[in-house]
C-alpha cells in the first residue's frame, strides 16, 4: 500500500484510519461512564438492537444498546423516560458519528440506588470489611439468639416458628427496630451496639422480609455496615428473599438467604438433640461402668496386699528366705571347690606341656618342616628362572640380526653406521657388508637411485 506524505512531512490518513484512531482514543482515554439522561428518538431494529438519543436540556448524544445487552432490561424504555446508563464512548466508523454503546440501563431512581450501592460496596471492600479473615465463626451451640427486626414483621414470625419446631429450648431476645425508612438504619445500628453492650445473647440475627430495593435500602447504609463490622458478637444477616443482596450481607459473619433459613442455621433440630442426649447417656453409662470396674480391681488389689502383710505369711516368707540363702551358700562353696580343682588340673596339664623333652621334640619337628619348605621353595624359584630365561632367549633370537643374516640377508655399514639410503655414500667410499659368517669389504664404484614408477 502506498503511503503519502503532506507537504510539511506529516503522514496523510484515510478517513477510515482517522475514524479508527478517534474511536481508539475515545475508548482508551474515557472508557466506561455513567450517564443520567432522557430517552429520545427510541428505535427497536429488527435485529433486536436499540438505537436512541440521550439528552438533557442543553445537549444530546446518540446511543446504541445491542441485543446481547438489552435483553436483560426488564422494561424497555419509552420516549421521555429518565434513565441511568453505563456506556463506553466510541465512534460509529462508517459514518464518523460520535456515539455511546450502552451496556446497562436502569430507571433513573432505581439506577441511582444501584450506583450508590456499587460505590459503597467498592469502598468497603477496598477497606477490607468483606474480608473472610475478619469474619467470626458461629458458636457450636446457640442457647440465646438476639433478633434485630420489626416486632410486628413476618420475619420475626418465621424465625420464631422455625425455632419452636426445631429447638423450643432456644431463647430469643428481640431488639425491636424499624426495618424501612430514613430512621431505620440508625435504629438497627444502635440495637447492634446495645446487644454487644449487654452481652446477653450468643449470636445476633439481623433480619427482615422481602421488598423492593427502596424498601431494603436501610440495610445498604455505611454506618450500619461499620457497626456490623465492629460487633464482637457473631452476626448473621438474613434480609429479604434469596435473590436480595445488601451491604449488610457482605459485612456480616454469615449471610442466610431468608429469615427462616437463618433460624435453621442457628438452631439444632430437637431430634438431633435427642440423639445427642442418648449418645451422652450411653457414654456416661460406659464411663460409670468403667470407673466401677476400676474401683473393684483396686479393692481386690488392696485385699491381696492386706493378706500378704499377715504375720503368719511374713514368718513363712522369712523361713523360705533362710532356706534359699542356705541353698545359695552351699552352692557357692561347691562352686569354689570345683573351680579350685579345675584350676589345679589346668596348671598340671600346662606344666606337663612345658617339659624340656617335649619342647625339644617340637623344635626338631619344626626344623624338619622348615628344611622341606626351603628346598621346595628353592626348586620352584629355580624352575621359574629357567622358564623365564628360555622365554627371553627365544625373544632375543626372534629379533637378532644374525637370524636374519642366516636367511641370506646382509647389513651394510659405513664407519660402523648402518646405510639406509644412497645419499649416505658416494663413489670410492669404503663400505662393509656383514653376513652370517663374516664381513665383505667393498669400494663404491657407482650409486643408482631407484627408478620412479
Amino acid at each position: 500500500m502506498t503511503v503519502f506524505s503532506a507537504p510539511d512531512g506529516q503522514k496523510v490518513h484515510s478517513v477510515t484510519t482517522l475514524n479508527r484512531l478517534a474511536r481508539n482514543i475515545l475508548t482508551s482515554e474515557i472508557g466506561l461512564v455513567w450517564l443520567s439522561a432522557e430517552i429520545s428518538n427510541f428505535t427497536r431494529a429488527s435485529s433486536g438492537h436499540w438505537y436512541f438519543t440521550l439528552k438533557d436540556n442543553k445537549a444530546q448524544v446518540r446511543a446504541a444498546m445491542f441485543r446481547s445487552a438489552n435483553r436483560v432490561v426488564r422494561n424497555p424504555p419509552r420516549e421521555g423516560d429518565k434513565v441511568l446508563v453505563r456506556a463506553s464512548v466510541g465512534i460509529y466508523e462508517p459514518r464518523g458519528d460520535y456515539q455511546l454503546v450502552v451496556e446497562n440501563m436502569e430507571p433513573e431512581g432505581e439506577g441511582q440506588l444501584k450506583l450508590a450501592f456499587e460505590q459503597l460496596k467498592y469502598k468497603l471492600q477496598a477497606e477490607g470489611l468483606f474480608d473472610p479473615s475478619n469474619k467470626q465463626a458461629l458458636p457450636s451451640h446457640v442457647k440465646r439468639i438476639g433478633v434485630i427486626t420489626s416486632a410486628h414483621g413476618a420475619a420475626l414470625h418465621d424465625v420464631l416458628s422455625v425455632l419452636k419446631r426445631r429447638s423450643p429450648a432456644t431463647e430469643v431476645i428481640v431488639y425491636p427496630s424499624m426495618v424501612q425508612g430514613e430512621q431505620a438504619a440508625a435504629q438497627l445500628a444502635r440495637n447492634i451496639w446495645l446487644a454487644n453492650q449487654r452481652q446477653e445473647v450468643d449470636v445476633i440475627l439481623l433480619t427482615r422480609g422481602g421488598g423492593s430495593l427502596e424498601d431494603l435500602w436501610c440495610f445498604n447504609n455505611e454506618s450500619l455496615a461499620r457497626e456490623i463490622a465492629r460487633s464482637a458478637l457473631p452476626l448473621v444477616s438474613a434480609v429479604g428473599h434469596e435473590v436480595d443482596v445488601t451491604i449488610a450481607d457482605f459485612v456480616a459473619d454469615l449471610r442466610a438467604p431468608t429469615p427462616s433459613a437463618a433460624a435453621e442455621l442457628l438452631s439444632m433440630d430437637q431430634r438431633e438433640i435427642q440423639v445427642q442426649v442418648r449418645q451422652l447417656q450411653q457414654q456416661l453409662t460406659r464411663a460409670f461402668n468403667t470407673a466401677l470396674q476400676r474401683r473393684a480391681h483396686q479393692v481386690a488389689v488392696l485385699s491381696q496386699r492386706l493378706k500378704s502383710r499377715h504375720p503368719e505369711v511374713m514368718l513363712q516368707q522369712q523361713g523360705q528366705r533362710v532356706d534359699q540363702l542356705t541353698q545359695k551358700m552351699t552352692s557357692l562353696i561347691n562352686q569354689q571347690l570345683s573351680r579350685g580343682q579345675t584350676a589345679s588340673q589346668w596348671l598340671e596339664s600346662r606344666l606337663a606341656r612345658q617339659h624340656p623333652a617335649i619342647q625339644l621334640d617340637k623344635i626338631k619337628t619344626q626344623q624338619v618342616y622348615l628344611d622341606q619348605r626351603m628346598k621346595k621353595a628353592m626348586q620352584q624359584r629355580l624352575e621359574t628362572h629357567k622358564q623365564k630365561l628360555a622365554t627371553l632367549a627365544h625373544l632375543l633370537q626372534s629379533v637378532s640380526p644374525l637370524a636374519t643374516m642366516a636367511r641370506g640377508y646382509s647389513a651394510t655399514l659405513k664407519a660402523d653406521q648402518a646405510i639406509t639410503s644412497i645419499t649416505a655414500v658416494k663413489e670410492q667410499d669404503e663400505i662393509i657388508s656383514r653376513v652370517s659368517d663374516g664381513e665383505i669389504v667393498s669400494v663404491v664404484t657407482a650409486v643408482h637411485a631407484k627408478p620412479t614408477l
